[in-house]
């Protein structure tokens, strides 16, 4: 199984700012702060709760499935700063 095939939301200490380029991401725990470079980007990680997979999230904001990979692994990478986080199955919404 990959991040595409698993649940994941937003962090709750996570806030968006929206920018011309996409958004900037601060994290108010780890006061990690990062740059989502694409509106795409940008809406998956909004469109990742109400989502029963990352896949899904990814179709949901148009990015084409040649795309997913190279999403997968920026989501991965959001991943490892606690930007976004694993959500249970059943926790869509």
């Amino acid at each position: 199984m990959t991040i595409l095939d698993e649940p994941w939301t937003l962090s709750p200490a996570v806030a968006l700012r929206p920018e011309s380029f996409g958004a900037l991401a601060y994290h108010f725990g780890n006061r990690k702060l990062t740059f989502l470079k694409t509106p795409a980007l940008v809406a998956v990680v909004r469109g990742l709760g109400g989502h029963p997979d990352v896949r899904s999230a990814l179709t949901g904001a148009g990015v084409p499935a040649a795309q997913h990979p190279a999403y997968a692994s920026a989501l991965t990478a959001l991943a490892a700063t606690d930007m976004i986080r694993p959500r249970p199955k059943e926790a869509v919404g």
